[in-house]
């Protein structure tokens, strides 16, 4: 691989395994009773995690220029190479789940004494990193356990859908400006089209049920007890998702040049 898409692959694997890990804050958010300070860290994250992604984007935009002069399919595997890196990001975040849920109950508690985050950054000693070698924990998975967590099979479905498309919001956008040179400028600004459909069902969908979720947990021990399984369920399909990506960004693309093309 070269450098740049090194650079990339290694970009987009961080962004994924930070906005899985969000999972991990919520939870120790409800076990620590503190959710609006989770609240308030899962933001930080999600912001710190999509900031990346604006640098990210004209870093992938590269591949679509030497693309011009090169075959049309080394392109499409180094888009299928990024779309992995999101995958193996989210693994990355599944399997270090546990361990970071009891880091981000430190964190949570210290965020809530200093107040800020600057405050919280220019607290942290070098012996308080050593001391968290504490929280390691491995996973340990038993499928026939998240059977019965009263999700549905079609929110998990829809999870997946919107998981994909998310995926390859930009990627596809790139590849249309490609695939349609006389319009490469308009086609490179439109992810919004494939992210906008996504948001809609997002914000329709899935946030208003995940936050069901987690308002049960605070109030029904039973639930509380499920939580971080109905978590991992939502991470798991998260993954499946990003898998889904590789079959969702050429159909993608070609909507978006479709829409470019009539507008």
């Amino acid at each position: 691989m070269s450098t740049n898409l090194i650079i990339v692959f290694a970009m987009t694997m961080i962004i994924h395994a930070a906005e899985t890990l969000s999972y991990s804050a919520r939870l120790a958010g409800v076990r620590l009773n503190k959710i609006a300070v989770a609240l308030s860290l899962t933001g930080i994250i999600v912001l710190v995690s999509r900031t990346a992604n604006m640098v990210q984007a004209p870093l992938t935009a590269k591949f679509v220029d030497y693309a011009r002069d090169h075959a049309d399919n080394e392109l499409l595997r180094q888009l299928r190479i990024i779309i992995l890196a999101s995958s193996v990001g989210t693994l990355l975040a599944i399997i270090l789940f546990p361990t970071f849920i009891g880091i981000f109950a430190r964190i949570i508690n210290r965020l809530e004494a200093t107040g800020s985050i600057p405050k919280l950054i220019s607290s942290v000693t070098f012996s308080q990193i050593k001391r968290s070698r504490k929280y390691i924990r491995l996973p340990r998975f038993k499928f026939s356990q998240y059977r019965y967590l009263g999700i549905s099979k079609s929110f998990i479905l829809l999870h997946i859908v919107v998981t994909s498309i998310y995926t390859v919001g930009v990627l596809a956008s790139l590849y249309a400006a490609h695939l349609l040179p006389q319009f490469s400028t308009t086609a490179s600004q439109a992810s919004g089209i494939i992210n906008g459909i996504a948001t809609i069902i997002l914000t329709i969908f899935i946030d208003p049920q995940l936050r069901l979720i987690t308002d049960k947990a605070l109030t029904h021990q039973e639930q509380r007890n499920q939580l971080g399984k109905i978590y991992v369920l939502l991470m798991t399909s998260r993954f499946l998702g990003t898998m889904a990506a590789q079959l969702v960004l050429i159909p993608a693309a070609y909507l978006i040049g479709y829409f470019v093309k009539i507008i």
